[in-house]
């Protein structure tokens, strides 16, 4: 791997959790930055996030700028009502992917059934995909089983390994029979969790590749470029004995069923 070029290694592969500017905290790069880089080398397509705001017509212009395909979603925060079944509505009008359940607002927002349940039958009427943000795993439990009932099979559950989620093996075991695990690598940085590596690589090996996704969370200013964590991702977990093919599983196939 260390002979071949960013281009070879990344040809096909998606970024399902990049933050770009504008936003209310520093970011490397626009969102026109990191969807140019991200083709540069040979990527197939990136997913922008904002806790503050829908990136579904960021996206679009993005997308219209570049000629690759750049995805966006709603993150369902305070700053847009919490689990506001319009703002869902809304951002799957103007194209929407993805849509995350709360995170810098987690422990303000409680997850009541009923603005739930709108919101899955919006998720299962636009084929989006729902992501669990960072609720905790009885919380997490709590939306797979009304998942189920509504019929919506597109669940992505954010980097499980965080403190701020802190699911066990075991519970990740269980959301995996429902849900693709998103391993984040922003979890091992300095700044963040200091994440030991082997501890995912264990946990992808426990779980499965089937069942995995690996992301970067990038775009702080104080880390990498998303690019260029992905590129470390890989060559990490490659050292941690997870195979060529598991990692084109869980960069390509993976995030390819859930966005296109």
């Amino acid at each position: 791997m260390n002979n071949m070029d960013p281009e070879e290694i990344l040809h096909g592969f998606l970024d399902t959790h990049i933050h770009t500017s504008p936003d209310i905290k520093p970011r490397l790069l626009d969102d026109y930055e990191a969807a140019l880089e991200a083709k540069e080398k040979g990527m197939r397509a990136i997913v922008l996030k904002s806790h503050t705001e829908s990136t579904a017509g960021r996206a679009y212009i993005a997308h219209r700028l570049t000629g690759f395909s750049v995805f966006g979603g709603i993150t369902l925060n305070q700053t847009v009502g919490g689990l506001n079944p319009e703002a869902v509505r809304s951002a799957a009008l103007l194209g929407a992917k993805i849509i995350w359940l709360p995170t810098i607002h987690h422990q303000d927002i409680k997850i009541e059934q009923e603005p739930l349940q709108d919101i899955l039958h919006l998720i299962k009427k636009y084929n989006l995909v729902l992501a669990t943000g960072h609720l905790k795993p009885q919380e997490i439990f709590q939306v797979l089983d009304e998942c189920h009932s509504i019929g919506v099979e597109k669940v992505l559950i954010n980097h499980p390994l965080t403190g701020v989620v802190g699911a066990s093996l075991d519970e990740q075991k269980e959301m995996a029979r429902q849900a693709y695990l998103e391993h984040c690598w922003v979890a091992t940085m300095p700044q963040h969790d200091k994440l030991n590596p082997t501890i995912m690589a264990d946990a992808i090996k426990e779980v499965g590749a089937q069942r995995c996704i690996l992301a970067t969370d990038f775009g702080q200013k104080h880390n990498p470029s998303p690019v260029r964590g992905m590129l470390l991702m890989i060559e990490n977990m490659i050292k941690e004995g997870i195979s060529w093919r598991e990692i084109t599983i869980m960069c390509k196939h993976n995030p390819e069923k859930l966005l296109f």
